[in-house]
């Protein structure tokens, strides 16, 4: 039986993963690249994190965007807060009643300017080209979330801005929601939370590193501008 194993995002233990639980390791297998090259990706210390977020919005008033949160209650207080600031935006997450989810993810594929503040479950099918910016409002899990969070802002080839607010405290408030999960899978997800957090401190081109972490090599030196670290270095 002829068998294709597809996804869209993936590093290369996730590859190696795929192909060993799937008894693929005679497949042939085909890559496209992971640059992004319209995506400008940005990390700020997180600080009064609400006045960054409007910050931001201001600059993109009209846009569509997606605002990722860590937990259920964090989505619901910040979409509260940002229609009450007067700015279009829809909570999402597993929480919420299957028919209000369903609702609000048609609204924000077939509506222009909506906002949506939204966990992890926020994800899967999410294919509208013009969403211009995502902010991460805490810290994802791991490199290969971040990227598949960011890819998609800009899916339409034109600009897409992608701004995180780091704190460790959150990598610090992840691992401890990891306490109670196998030894095995806590040792894993550190791994990630620490690669997350590495990739967060550093001043080198965001781009380089990402690339890097999925297997790719990125030739020039640089992204030449195209994120936070090569547009205002570092000392």
């Amino acid at each position: 039986v002829p068998r294709m194993a597809l996804t869209a995002t993936a590093d290369e233990r996730t590859q190696g993963d795929i192909t060993q639980r799937l008894k693929l390791e005679q497949a042939r297998c085909f890559m496209s690249g992971f640059d992004r090259p319209n995506i400008f990706y940005r990390i700020v210390p997180k600080d009064k994190p609400r006045q960054q977020l409007l910050g931001l919005l201001q600059r993109h008033r009209g846009n569509a965007g997606i605002v990722y949160c860590l937990s259920r209650r964090k989505v619901d207080e910040t979409a509260q807060w940002l229609s009450d600031q007067g700015w279009p935006a829809l909570p999402y997450h597993a929480g919420l009643p299957n028919e209000l989810r369903a609702f609000h993810q048609k609204r924000f594929l077939n509506e222009d300017g909506l906002i949506m503040v939204a966990t992890i479950a926020f994800g899967m099918g999410i294919d509208k080209p013009d969403v211009r910016f995502v902010i991460h409002y805490d810290v994802p899990k791991s490199i290969e979330s971040y990227y598949q969070e960011t890819g998609r802002a800009g899916r339409d080839g034109l600009e897409g801005n992608c701004l995180l607010f780091y704190d460790f405290n959150d990598i610090v408030k992840l691992e401890k929601f990891m306490k109670d999960k196998p030894i095995n899978e806590r040792e894993s997800g550190r791994l990630l939370l620490y690669e997350m957090a590495a990739f967060s401190e550093s001043g080198a081109c965001r781009r380089k590193l990402m690339l890097h972490y999925f297997g790719e090599n990125f030739d020039d030196a640089n992204c030449g501008g195209k994120c936070d670290n090569c547009r205002y270095p570092k000392e």
